[in-house]
């Protein structure tokens, strides 16, 4: 019995609903993927609404990018402190309302979107479901990115964008405690 089992798929796991939702799906429940591009559009929005659009297109744009790209490469990992790096970094500048350009800014969505694509996409195997599921996965970032920033834009009162930051401090200490982890070896 333990001879006949299948292949193990870890990465992109079939719902039957279709592989747009498994791509939509897969982002949903990826915490490595999701908080970094939520960590990404919270900064987007505390700078303000052309931040937020740039984010909202360079994000989703990159991440399809890679995505393609890494449909035929072999599989890629960035392990605990791939994932730490990000959630420490982006958590650290909504920490501190980091003012950066809006080139700046461009530059960081369209890295992580490369970076993380890339990473999604060499776990998907090269076919025609992988680039529907690509398709899938960068609506969901496209649409995560949409909602947050537009939200933290319309914030005005002092409090509500100090509680942006905070978000952004459990971001920062998530990273903090992977790394933790990882060292540890847990």
């Amino acid at each position: 019995m333990a001879l006949a089992c299948g292949p193990a798929r870890a990465h992109l796991q079939t719902s039957g609903m279709g592989p747009v939702c498994d791509g939509l799906a897969h982002f949903l429940t990826s915490p490595e993927d999701l908080v970094p591009a939520l960590a990404l559009a919270l900064l987007a929005g505390l700078r303000g609404a052309a931040y937020g659009r740039s984010a909202m297109f360079t994000l989703p744009a990159a991440w399809l990018l890679g995505s393609l790209a890494g449909l035929s490469a072999a599989v890629a990992n960035a392990g605990t402190l791939g994932a730490s790096f990000w959630f420490l970094l982006l958590g650290g500048l909504v920490v501190a309302d980091a003012k950066l350009s809006l080139r700046s800014m461009t530059a960081l969505c369209a890295f992580l979107g490369l970076v993380h694509g890339y990473l999604n996409g060499s776990g998907m195997g090269l076919s025609a479901a992988a680039i529907v599921a690509a398709l899938g996965l960068t609506a969901a970032v496209f649409v995560l990115v949409s909602l947050v920033a537009a939200l933290v834009v319309q914030l005005r009162a002092p409090w509500a964008r100090i509680a942006v930051r905070v978000a952004g401090s459990w971001i920062a200490a998530s990273g903090l405690l992977m790394i933790g982890w990882s060292i540890r070896g847990v």
